[in-house]
């Protein structure tokens, strides 16, 4: 995981991380699911000592090496393929990232490695070979990454629902086309699906119209010296190469794409869905992901930021083109998303096009007049071709002594000794729940055993070992451990990247925090300072850049009660159930009381975050008004599983059937 230290050593350093790698044949690469790194084996046979070198080794390596012949600035995703490829062709490579490796567009993406099958039609209908050239190189990349990690990916089916019957052929035709491209990497061939088979593989469709579906399957300053610098850092492409020419024009136009996730049974666990034509033209993804269900991807102009955030807009036009398919008996509910967030996709135009307007889906490398390679555009899915590519310019350009690319066909660390049933030694050798067990060994392949030896005793029968941050989540506190020593720097890194609680349900991560960071310090050495501001920024970020705030905004002061009179008389009793001095607000200590006289107990860190939750003017008290506008919100559906009305409504139903029931004595009764 992360980079390993081989012959002569490596450095790396997570939160402004910095990598260099001296010559390697053993390199390390993003993992798809987490941003932790997972190492890449070359042909050569080197041996590599199993632990990490400190941030303090890496820092003195890098300010020790007179020059490195390749210097990557940018740790995402293809960052690491342009580092990873260099190592292993024997450059002497350093990688530099400011914030977190995949901090950025890598783990905002749709999770999907496709080839991208409306890019497919673009060719045929615009008789495009540059497009068809992408699809076809895009999915020769899809099987190598099925190849190099499977334990992190596998084939998902893709349902196309069908509501025409002329469509019926045109996409037919069109998806057979994908299998054909795809020639001997195709991984099952794709095939029609009658309604009623239809519905019985994804129950949640709108049946009315549904004439039938179409499958198919997708998968601290100082100089550093360096021959060669490439520029991979995405969406701040132009930022750099301005650093080198300020002339130069600009060539990366972003693109912002928003993603949102909802409860896992919007959708089947083993069966996506694609919306080929939404309502302004783009193609919306509905997928099953971590027991979830993510939808997206929006598509619109931005601004470039380090920090993007989710419009209330575009999460409102996922929900609409998600109701589109679902049947009419599933509500699709604005309080239903857990999680959203914005990523930016870096779009570019080639300057050595004769269109130098024209948008590029492919990728692009680049030389400018003093030697800086540029690599930008492209996708995920392409991110190893990418990295040869620009390896390949760098080694011409710079005159560098390098063979060819030698990633082809190499297996990222975890998966070596990987198979599907491993989970059951880690639940058999260790004690870890199914579940956890299973996570463990499909997020880090053989590695889980070394993050299972460091799990904690819970001092219950069952599990032994394995103390859960949130329960309803299969991530453990010694993954915790397990990424610091991995480099992960800030609670955010761990939340975010090296689990997917952020990206899974924002209410969740905000509640792992505290313990997060607890264990966080206790490895770093925070003071308490430190980690009440790690705290702090992780909430921000999740008030942000998750989707948080346009949850919460959906609940404000000035949000419209729209009851009728009868509700409001039937919520208004169930709040002085618990307002019994008729203060007009309800405390803490409101509820603790009536919780008391139920036998039910619950932590009071836990209820000030219930409470916190709905009281909109952050005065410690939850007034009638913010409680009749909490219901009204549920009845719209625009919020959903709030703990407070959950709790409320628990509370009154049990001290009705506690009340006593006059019983009439006969016939000599006692």
């Amino acid at each position: 995981m992360a980079f390993r230290k081989a012959v002569k050593g490596t450095a790396l350093i997570g939160g402004g991380a910095i990598a260099t790698v001296f010559g390697l044949s053993q390199f390390s690469q993003y993992r798809n699911k987490h941003g932790a790194l997972v190492q890449v084996e070359a042909a050569e046979d080197v041996p590599v000592k199993n632990h990490l070198p400190t941030r303090e080794q890496q820092i003195l390596a890098l300010q020790t090496t007179t020059e490195f012949d390749v210097l990557v600035i940018g740790g995402g995703a293809t960052g690491c393929g342009c580092a990873l490829d260099a190592a292993t062709r024997g450059l002497k490579t350093a990688l530099l990232e400011r914030y977190d490796f995949s901090s950025g567009t890598s783990s905002r993406s749709t999770k999907l490695i496709h080839g991208g099958v409306r890019y497919l039609q673009k060719a045929i209908m615009k008789l495009d070979f540059e497009q068809y050239r992408m699809v076809k190189e895009a999915l020769e990349e899809r099987a190598y990454v099925l190849q190099s990690a499977p334990h992190l990916s596998a084939p998902l089916p893709i349902m196309l629902p069908i509501y025409k019957w002329w469509q019926l052929p045109y996409y037919w035709i069109g998806i057979k086309l994908y299998d054909l491209v795809a020639g001997s990497q195709c991984l099952k061939s794709s095939y029609v699906l009658t309604k009623s088979r239809a519905l019985e593989l994804f129950p949640m469709l709108r049946k009315d119209k549904l004439v039938g579906a179409i499958v198919y399957y997708d998968g601290k300053e100082f100089d550093v010296r360096a021959k060669c610098v490439i520029n991979a850092t995405g969406p701040f492409t132009d930022s750099v190469r301005k650093m080198d020419d300020e002339e130069v024009p600009n060539i990366c136009q972003p693109s912002a794409g928003v993603h949102i996730v909802m409860p896992g049974y919007y959708s089947p666990d083993n069966m996506g869905l694609l919306d080929p034509d939404t309502s302004d033209g783009r193609v919306i993804f509905f997928l099953p992901w971590e027991k979830m269900t993510i939808a997206g991807t929006t598509d619109s102009p931005t601004d470039v930021t380090s920090h993007p955030i989710p419009t209330e807009e575009d999460i409102n036009f996922i929900l609409s083109e998600v109701r589109n398919y679902l049947g009419a008996d599933v509500e699709v509910r604005r309080g239903d998303v857990l999680a959203a967030w914005s990523g930016i996709r870096p779009l570019v135009t080639d300057p050595n096009s004769k269109d130098t307007q024209s948008i590029s889906r492919n990728h692009v490398v680049t030389i400018s007049d003093s030697g800086l390679v540029t690599i930008a555009g492209g996708k995920w899915t392409t991110y190893r071709a990418m990295a040869r590519d620009t390896i390949d310019a760098a080694v011409q350009e710079h005159n560098l002594k390098a063979g060819s690319s030698k990633t082809m066909g190499l297996r990222l660390e975890g998966a070596r000794d990987w198979s599907p049933t491993l989970y059951i030694r880690l639940v058999q050798d260790y004690g870890l729940e199914s579940e956890v067990a299973q996570h463990l060994a499909s997020t880090y392949g053989d590695k889980a055993f070394e993050v299972a030896k460091i799990a904690q005793v819970t001092g219950k029968r069952w599990p032994i070992v394995g103390k859960r941050l949130v329960s309803e989540f299969p991530y453990i506190e010694a993954e915790v451990v397990y990424g610091v020593k991995e480099y992960a720097r800030t609670a955010v890194d761990i939340i975010s990247r090296r689990t997917r609680l952020a990206f899974l349900n924002v209410q969740a991560a905000e509640e792992a925090l505290p313990r997060i960071v607890d264990i966080m310090g206790k490895e770093l050495n925070w003071s308490e300072q430190k980690k009440k501001e790690e705290l702090e920024t992780a909430k921000k970020f999740l008030y942000y850049e998750m989707g948080y705030k346009v949850k919460t905004d959906q609940l404000t002061d000035s949000s419209e009660i729209s009851l009728v009179p009868s509700d409001i008389e039937r919520y208004k009793k169930r709040f002085h159930m618990f307002d019994k001095d008729k203060k007009g607000f309800i405390t803490i200590l409101d509820v603790q009381r009536v919780l008391e006289s139920i036998s039910v107990q619950i932590a009071e860190n836990t209820l000030h975050e219930i409470l916190n939750e709905v009281d909109l003017n952050k005065n410690g008290q939850v007034e009638l008004n913010e409680f009749l506008q909490l219901m009204s919100a549920i009845q719209k559906g625009h919020v959903s599983g709030s703990r407070l009305a959950v709790l409320m409504k628990s509370a009154e139903e049990n001290l009705r059937r506690r009340a006593a029931i006059p019983v009439d004595r006969s016939g000599g009764g006692v």
